[in-house]
């Protein structure tokens, strides 16, 4: 029953784990909420941290290449 976000960084095939971790966290339960950073190169933008940190319970995220 917990909120669970999904925090893509922007990174090739980033989204593709994120997707079967979405498939796998829902068999289970939980609910996904899914972010997107602008660009990998630099930090979340403020508001995209304050939306995160007040919606959710924990947040994975998603490094790949």
């Amino acid at each position: 029953g917990k909120v669970v976000g999904l925090l893509d960084i922007s990174k090739p095939r980033g989204d593709r784990f994120l997707d079967r971790l979405e498939q796998r966290l829902t068999e289970r339960g939980a609910t996904i909420k899914r972010f997107s950073k602008p660009t990998f190169t630099k930090p979340a933008p403020v508001d995209l941290r304050h939306e995160i940190a007040t919606s959710c319970d924990a947040v994975i995220e998603a490094l790949a290449d």
